[in-house]
């Protein structure tokens, strides 16, 4: 939350899926980081729900256990990006702005975060 704050984003922390869908409609988020493996629904399942959300909002899945296929089937299922831990800080904001530009092409990221050099 502090590294992406201090690039200007504003951070929302959820714990569970629950969490996450219970985020009142016009306080969605414009870019969602998602840990492929959670407690409860997984981030397969989560991606699956999140296809019904009109706009859909650009997913970026990070996980630590990559497994043959993952990539491809997280790209079918809405992921913008599929990033392996540990990642570096510029890989990850990058990966934030590429996402923020899929949903918003003409402005990208929201007012205030900085782009990675």
């Amino acid at each position: 939350k502090r590294l992406l704050g201090t690039h200007g984003f504003e951070v929302v922390l959820c714990e569970t899926w629950a969490d996450f869908l219970s985020i009142p409609e016009h306080l969605k988020p414009d870019c969602l980081l998602l840990d492929l493996h959670m407690p409860g629904l997984s981030g397969f399942d989560l991606l699956v729900l999140m296809k019904s959300l009109q706009p859909p909002v650009p997913t970026v899945v990070i996980t630590g256990c990559h497994e043959q296929g993952n990539e491809e089937l997280l790209r079918d299922l809405g992921a913008v990006n599929y990033l392996l831990k540990p990642l570096d800080e510029s890989t990850l904001v990058q990966a934030i702005h590429d996402a923020c530009q899929t949903r918003f092409p003409q402005r990208g990221c929201p007012s205030g975060a900085s782009h990675p050099r």
